[in-house]
């Protein structure tokens, strides 16, 4: 039977607050029963649109707090005025041991800050990064950094790698998952100092738990040609937001062309299921959800403009993330990964 779990949601983040927030939740409920949810925020506003949702009341407590960490808010601003907001007290809760993962779509920067200070890192993370799962030909991949953080050394994008790799053996129970270092060409010679350097420290660390396969360029991301790609937050952050345009363009072209005509209109008709299974495989709303890494304990960020159907996604992940048992495992890999790789740069 799978196990109960609590996801702590902050029911004001995003570009539209619990009217995403509590639709979405309701649709996780659907796919977990099991879910309990705590919802941080504006009781005046939560309350209504709970009370459109009956089955998720019934397995739902609101706490309520009138403070909110704005979208535009520096995450110095935050942390300032943001203890007690909806954001921090999410986080407190899994802090606290009173839930197993928080979900926001607010303010990117801020929950960063205050999931450092609330959750605090592990095993000397300098800077926890965020981690998509991707999806590929083959089926996904997990790619990390995707916008945590504007550059990394050597040393920190080497955490990235075995962050994702631990990350995708408990997902997707892959026992030494294969990792790539992006970068703007295979070539050893190609990109810049801190992505070469880590190539070089990577490649001197043979016996640890990923099967390191050095660079691979941005086309190879889609094919699934690792499990897992390190990439600084900046490029990453880049990459993923180029990869969601992109498949709504293609979805855009392929609607435009189907309706051009008589035959075109028929055609479409009969390839119906196919498109429809197409169109799942390129909704974004499907991979929305991006895990903190590197933190003691489970934070998910969701994109601020999705919909009920991706916020959901992002709860899938939590839900995912904390049966997975992924922090012991993550925190063991850094701890070995650490001492290896300062034994291997005394060298």
């Amino acid at each position: 039977m799978p196990a109960q779990r609590i996801i702590a949601l902050d029911a004001m983040g995003g570009d539209h607050g619990p009217e995403v927030v509590i639709p979405g939740a309701d649709i996780a409920l659907v796919r977990h029963p099991q879910l309990e949810f705590r919802l941080f925020g504006d009781e005046a506003e939560i309350a209504p649109v709970l009370a459109r949702h009956p089955r998720l009341l019934s397995r739902s407590r609101v706490i309520h707090t009138p403070v909110v960490v704005k979208s535009d808010d520096k995450p110095s601003q935050a942390m300032r005025r943001g203890r007690g907001s909806s954001m921090w007290l999410a986080l407190e809760a899994v802090q606290k041991g009173e839930a197993d993962v928080a979900v926001s779509a607010g303010n990117t920067g801020a929950l960063m800050a205050m999931a450092k200070m609330v959750l605090r890192p592990v095993a000397d993370i300098e800077r926890p990064a965020i981690a998509a799962l991707w999806p590929t030909v083959s089926g996904e991949c997990i790619v990390l950094d995707v916008g945590a953080n504007i550059g990394a050394s050597a040393r920190q994008l080497c955490d990235y790698a075995l962050m994702g790799a631990a990350m995708s053996r408990a997902l997707f129970h892959v026992e030494k998952p294969s990792v790539g270092l992006l970068n703007v060409g295979v070539e050893e010679i190609k990109g810049v100092d801190e992505v070469r350097q880590a190539h070089a420290l990577l490649k001197d660390t043979r016996d640890l738990p990923i099967d390191y396969r050095g660079f691979i360029e941005g086309d190879q991301i889609g094919h699934g040609a690792v499990d897992v790609v390190v990439v600084e937050g900046f490029a990453g952050n880049i990459a993923l937001k180029t990869a969601e345009g992109t498949a709504r363009q293609i979805a855009q072209y392929l609607r435009a062309a189907m309706s051009r005509s008589l035959l075109s209109r028929l055609g479409a008709m009969l390839a119906r299921g196919g498109f429809a299974v197409l169109k799942e495989k390129m909704d974004p709303r499907r991979a929305n959800g991006g895990t903190f890494l590197g933190l003691n304990g489970i934070a998910i960020k969701s994109h601020g403009g999705t919909d009920a159907v991706g916020f959901a996604s992002a709860i899938d992940l939590g839900y995912d993330m904390a049966d997975s048992g992924l922090l012991a495992r993550l925190t063991a890999d850094l701890i070995s990964f650490h001492g290896k790789l300062d034994a291997a740069v005394e060298k």
